[in-house]
């Protein structure tokens, strides 16, 4: 019976060493997977499944709106509703040998060049090494306060300004990636911001703090 005890306790103490071996490899995975979300390069891809008060913005082209959606922007003015709904499509590259992660994103709208609406998603992805994974964002606010003071026409002129990918130079994303760890939501210490990449070869590094000369350190105070 002493024998079959410390044989129990034996397994007991294997088990529980083998099991908090993996539990910390697999930390340290996380903590790895993290620190490299700082070594990608995130760029806006497009925008789609815009609309502004019930208006498919796709469908406004060189700012020509059709009465009916006049109309339906009007109509949302007296409401005194304007929800704005979009699907932003981020492009994160990762151009190293090992992989990153992220299980949520916050992310910030900025309306010619202020802070307009925040919000957060809790998507998990992997962002395999040499590769590049589009990560959607679901984005909604409420633009009636912006457009109360001087109605409808200038309502018009900010539908209008957005191009056939849902882009606009009125409007600005900064994002904010983070990885769960050990249980824990660790985000990055600065907010990216997210912008169509230029150039004829289409490769411009968009990877842009809103802090410049910081240092991503998972192991730092957030």
């Amino acid at each position: 019976m002493k024998k079959r005890i410390i044989s129990a306790v034996l397994i007991a103490v294997v088990t529980l060493a083998v099991s908090s071996c993996s539990i910390i490899n697999s930390i340290l995975q996380q903590a790895d997977e993290l620190a490299n979300l700082a070594n990608c390069e995130y760029s806006l891809k497009n925008v789609s499944n815009l609309t502004i008060a019930g208006v498919n913005v796709k469908n406004v082209t060189n700012g020509n709106i059709s009465a009916t959606d006049v109309l339906k922007l009007s109509s949302a003015l007296i409401s005194k509703q304007v929800p704005l709904a979009m699907d932003v499509n981020i492009d994160i590259k990762n151009p190293t040998e090992k992989n990153a992660a992220l299980t949520a994103m916050d992310w910030i709208l900025d309306i010619d060049g202020s802070q307009f609406a925040n919000g957060n998603s809790a998507k998990n992805y992997t962002i395999t090494q040499k590769a590049t994974t589009t990560v959607p964002l679901g984005v909604n606010t409420d633009l009636y306060s912006m457009f109360s003071k001087d109605g409808i026409n200038s309502l018009k002129n900010f539908v209008g300004s957005f191009k056939s990918d849902g882009t606009s130079s009125k409007v600005g994303l900064r994002i904010k990636p983070s990885l769960n760890v050990a249980g824990m939501q660790v985000p990055m210490p600065n907010y990216i911001k997210v912008e169509k990449k230029t150039g004829s070869n289409n490769n411009t590094n968009t990877n842009t703090n809103t802090n410049s000369g910081s240092t991503f350190n998972p192991k730092g105070n957030f």
